[in-house]
């Protein structure tokens, strides 16, 4: 980010791009407003990710498999979180931060790959239900997510015995991967919807859950992704792209809303309440 992602890509000039911070004793005295606004999403996201992970859990234990990946997902974006907090610290003089900023790209990392097993999960309930069915248990989602959190291991781990060229091209490869995917499994689910024997109302959350992945990868991850494979230099723009990272551990937390059963149809019925409303108003 501006504060990780962006500068632990080069740790030479990860704190050149903040001109106007000055720093005592490791400590930062003046926040910037990309400070501000991290502090903000710090404040609101620690709270909510917590609850909705406490939500999440109590779903597992009643045998329902699809939140497992939420639930890692959340804690992906727990970590960043934390994570931030270090780099508002302005500890980056010490061991703290190099903690914080390796621990921060396997958060983000892992947090990209989450997003692929939740719409891959949702794909599979309709495209292909038989075989969704027959491995639906705890046992397998539980391999995958070791998996997806070891492989940003690996990967980052990479950077201390390879040249910054080789290591941003696989940092940006890494993250680049899951956009082709994302698109191949909502035009799949959305082609499969007709012949699926899901329930209505699973398939609104379904798509809805497809869409909402999609937009934030799209959003929030696209512009940095496209920073790094541009080699851009601009300051400015790494710290813009940052905040839009930064935003996504709150953009995740749309996803616990859309795993509640009927949260979707409460939504369409309130637009539909509104536009009946409005059309039924009458005309002066």
């Amino acid at each position: 980010m501006g504060e990780f992602t962006s500068t632990n890509v080069s740790q030479d000039n990860s704190y050149e791009c903040r001109n106007n911070i000055s720093h005592h004793h490791g400590i930062k005295h003046n926040l910037s407003s990309v400070d501000v606004v991290t502090c903000i999403i710090i404040s609101i996201g620690l709270c909510l990710i917590l609850v909705a992970i406490f939500a999440l859990c109590s779903l597992v234990r009643k045998d329902h498999v699809a939140p497992i990946y939420v639930i890692n997902l959340l804690i992906s974006d727990l970590i960043q979180l934390c994570c931030l907090i270090i780099w508002v610290a302005g500890w980056e003089e010490s061991i703290t931060f190099e903690v914080g900023s390796f621990l921060y790209d396997v958060g983000l990392m892992a947090s990209v790959g989450f997003m692929v097993c939740v719409a891959l999960e949702r794909y599979l309930v309709i495209a292909r239900p038989l075989w969704y069915s027959f491995k639906r248990t705890i046992k397998t989602p539980v391999l995958v997510c070791v998996v997806v959190w070891v492989l940003p291991i690996v990967f980052i781990s990479s950077r201390f015995w390879i040249c910054f060229e080789e290591y941003s091209i696989i940092y940006s490869t890494y993250l680049l991967l899951p956009l082709p995917l994302f698109i191949f499994l909502l035009g799949g689910t959305i082609r499969a919807l007709s012949a699926s024997r899901v329930p209505s109302d699973e398939k609104r959350r379904i798509v809805g859950i497809l869409v909402l992945v999609l937009l934030i990868y799209t959003l929030l991850f696209l512009p940095l992704i496209i920073y790094f494979l541009a080699k851009g230099e601009d300051y400015t723009l790494s710290n813009l792209a940052s905040v839009f990272v930064q935003l996504s551990p709150l953009a995740n937390l749309f996803l616990y809303v859309f795993m509640r059963k009927g949260t979707i149809d409460k939504l369409l019925a309130s637009v539909c309440c509104c536009r009946m409303d409005s059309n039924d108003s009458p005309t002066v």
